[in-house]
């Protein structure tokens, strides 16, 4: 798998923005898309995250929490391409998320468990990622039923048609999928970001290049020394 196919694989996949997260947890996501620090080096902003929750959270709503620093641990992991350890965390996060919905089904429930079993099927074994791939759109809708303007969940839908490999691809739609999200999701600083790269990865799909251009730099706008957008409009 090229570096770039990797890196994709990751963010199918969080002031200005109306970020739905702790703010104790804003250090350990911001690290994760930086990609300044190295996984090891992020691991005591997990250990933070982690401990912040217990002491503002119980019930759920720390499940939910913990969930979330599992997914962006696993997600620092896997950058690195450190597959068996990102899968732990992932795992984790799946049953936190799970254990959440036994109690109170909510639409962040609904949202982690899906992001983390996305970035597992990304890991695979194949079997798994053929038994439980078509779940990750699944739990992303059940998300919005509990809140329609979920940005993440609906980030998970339409990246389906924006990242998938021929045949099962279909850029156009996706493209206009992730556009929508603009005007009727409620977005953080990461769902801005994965929105913006996935429109630009789209149109260089199609080769349209002029196209591409604005949506890559407005994602580096928010994360500048994010490598996969980097990457991106290196390529074009």
């Amino acid at each position: 798998m090229s570096r770039l196919a990797f890196i994709i694989f990751l963010f199918i996949g969080t002031g200005l923005w109306a970020d739905a997260i702790p703010e104790w947890l804003i250090p350990l996501r911001e690290a994760v898309y930086e990609h300044q620090l190295g996984a090891d080096e992020i691991k005591p902003l997990y250990e933070k995250a982690k401990a912040s929750a217990h002491s503002h959270s119980s019930g759920t709503a720390l499940d939910i929490a913990l969930s979330r620093c599992e997914y962006l641990m696993g997600r620092a992991l896997h950058f690195e391409e450190r597959k068996q350890e990102a899968v732990v965390h992932y795992n984790e996060g799946m049953r936190l998320a799970e254990k959440a919905l036994e109690t109170s089904p909510s639409s962040h429930a609904w949202l982690m468990r899906a992001e983390n079993l996305s970035q597992a099927c990304s890991i695979g074994p194949w079997t798994f990622t053929a038994a439980n791939g078509l779940n990750v759109e699944k739990f992303a809708k059940n998300a919005l039923t509990f809140d329609s303007r979920n940005a993440a969940a609906q980030y998970l839908i339409a990246a389906r048609w924006v990242f998938a490999p021929a045949p099962f691809h279909n850029h156009r739609k996706g493209i206009e999928m992730m556009k929508e999200i603009l005007d009727n999701g409620d977005l953080g600083k990461d769902d801005y970001f994965n929105v913006y790269s996935a429109i630009g990865y789209g149109y260089l799909q199609q080769k349209k290049y002029d196209d591409a251009r604005p949506w890559l730099e407005k994602s580096l706008e928010i994360y500048p020394t994010n490598k996969f957008a980097a990457e991106l409009l290196a390529k074009k």
